[in-house]
């Protein structure tokens, strides 16, 4: 599996990290998910330069213009509900592509909340069979929602690339998704952090994503 951090080389992903870390700009909701749509718009950008293109020909009002465009066919899946922004700022890119939801989130399996496993008991996907997919998940953590995630959509199909997308990974969670991908995957991350807590939260991180968007669940 290639890994590809964009923290490597600096750019304006810098400054939108550092603000949804931040708690007192987490106090807006709005600014929060904003920030990580962008993470997404420039995180797509990126996955763009390493399509396949074609030439094709546009015709304009004064002739006719030869132009390489993608020629992938984009499926677009994130896990609900912290990957809704994240996957918005995806769509704004690649706007022809396709889309998928699954739900796969994380049950504590002991009293101490240290131990988690992970549930999935939700899933709209078109087939993956032949697409480039494209899996949009925030928080790389543990890695086992991630993980989840590729095998519910390996039911519809095998497609002829993945590639997945997160904000903030770590070493564990990468290492879980590694096992779990083809070799030739691609994981795109916008920062690696060191490690975890004893809840399997990301540390530094920027604490819980869905419940930063949208408000605390239950």
């Amino acid at each position: 599996m290639k890994i590809i951090n964009l923290s490597d080389n600096q750019s304006v992903i810098n400054q939108y990290l550092a603000e949804i870390r931040d708690t007192e700009y987490q106090q807006s909701r709005q600014l929060f998910r904003n920030n990580i749509r962008r993470i997404g718009q420039m995180m797509a950008y990126e996955i763009s330069k390493v399509l396949s293109y074609k030439p094709r020909e546009v015709t304009t009002p004064l002739g006719t213009a030869h132009i390489d465009l993608p020629s992938d066919d984009i499926l677009l899946a994130t896990i609900l509900r912290a990957g809704l922004p994240f996957h918005e700022g995806f769509l704004d890119v690649f706007d022809h592509a396709a889309n998928a939801f699954v739900s796969a989130f994380r049950m504590y399996t002991n009293r101490e909340h240290t131990e988690v496993g992970v549930h999935t008991e939700y899933m709209a996907s078109p087939t993956i069979e032949g697409k480039t997919l494209i899996i949009a998940d925030p928080m790389l953590a543990t890695g086992g929602s991630m993980a989840a995630t590729y095998e519910a959509l390996l039911k519809t199909g095998k497609p002829a690339a993945l590639h997945i997308a997160c904000v903030i990974g770590t070493d564990e969670g990468i290492d879980i998704v590694r096992q779990a991908v083809p070799d030739d995957t691609t994981l795109w991350c916008a920062a690696i952090d060191p490690g975890m807590n004893e809840h399997k939260y990301i540390v530094p991180g920027f604490g819980d994503c869905g419940d930063l968007c949208y408000g605390e669940k239950l």
